[in-house]
């Protein structure tokens, strides 16, 4: 059998870059990822780099990995990663609820001149940032090379070993899982992880704002590629990961409200993604039942996935992890 320092069960984003800080750290490392590294809620993520659950010490955690993004861009190469700042647009009925620089409409306008005119105003979220997922996940795999195994199902698993459908097994030290939605599907049931399906769009053409555009219902993400991306719905649909007409047509009007230029764009894309949400909208970032789990992301995969590296990293290496992880051990759920 063979056996490695650590088996990451999940090549999304989360366990691509755990498995990679974990490298540097000198350890032996595999992926074991049961299609395409990437092909889950990691491809149909828009890249936006700012919190949004306010479950509490969420925002201590948003802030030390927004922090983190800079290096982890730098050292992973071209990410699409740029510090575009986000406007949060107000209606008369729909006042955003964040904190940042209240603009009055003519100083929205004025910074966007693509916005509609029915807005009477907006935050602006100067720090929110955003990349590229995709791009991300194509960078982590050049980098981690052999190390990642596509189409290798696990299907049970243990603190030192896992077994994949084929009947082979796979050891290991420690054994992390970063399955997302799927983490308790077959892997862990009594793990408090469940699918909220999230379906978003990606258009072509000239760019209808320099920075993120959000509203209560969407939010627009426009790439200096040409590519401008717009999420996302929230379902509780269980494992269904079909396109729906319906909400593509209710993403593009809630786009098409805030950026009216969003209606002579072309549709190229309509992807679906199930987010592993928690009781709380909180992450796991911890031990359960002798396994390190990375996963519970819910809607902020991509910000948190440096800040959840860096600890999963650590716990491998019998190093201490950010302080800022600690309220989102997965112990909080755990049956007394």
């Amino acid at each position: 059998m063979e056996r490695f320092d650590a088996v990451v069960v999940g090549g999304g984003v989360i366990g691509l870059a755990c498995a990679w800080r974990a490298r540097q750290r000198g350890l032996d490392v595999v992926v074991l990822e049961r299609g395409r590294p990437g092909a889950g809620a990691t491809q149909a993520a828009a890249g936006v780099l700012g919190p949004d659950p306010e479950t509490p010490g969420f925002t201590a955690l948003a802030r030390r990995s927004a922090a983190l993004w800079p290096t982890m861009a730098e050292e992973l190469g071209d990410v699409g990663y740029t510090r575009c700042g986000s406007l949060a647009l107000a209606y008369e009925n729909e006042m955003p609820q964040l904190e940042g620089e209240w603009l009055d409409r003519d100083t929205v306008l004025a910074l966007e001149p693509g916005v509609s005119r029915e807005c009477v105003g907006g935050v602006l979220l100067a720090d929110d940032a955003s990349v590229d997922p995709r791009r991300v996940v194509a960078a982590l795999c050049a980098q981690l090379g052999a190390s990642v195994r596509a189409r290798a199902d696990v299907v049970d698993l243990g603190a030192d070993e896992v077994e994949l459908a084929d009947g082979s097994r796979i050891g290991g030290e420690r054994v992390v899982l970063a399955a997302g939605a799927w983490s308790a599907q077959r892997l862990a049931r009594r793990l408090p992880v469940r699918p909220v399906k999230g379906q978003t769009l990606r258009l072509r053409g000239q760019l209808p704002a320099t920075r993120i555009i959000r509203t209560e219902h969407v939010y627009v993400v426009p790439r200096v590629s040409g590519e401008t991306v717009v999420g996302a719905t929230v379902e509780e649909a269980g494992f269904d990961e079909s396109v729906s007409d319906g909400a593509t047509q209710e993403l593009l009007a809630g786009a098409t409200r805030a950026l009216p230029a969003i209606a002579g764009l072309e549709l190229v894309e309509a992807s679906v993604g199930l987010r592993p949400g928690t009781p709380d909208d909180g992450p796991l970032i911890g031990e359960w039942e002798g396994i390190l789990v990375a996963g519970g992301h819910y809607r902020n995969g991509i910000l948190l996935a440096p800040v959840t590296a860096e600890a999963v990293a650590a716990l491998l290496a019998g190093a201490d992890p950010p302080a800022e992880v600690e309220p989102f051990s997965p112990g909080r759920f755990a049956q007394p």
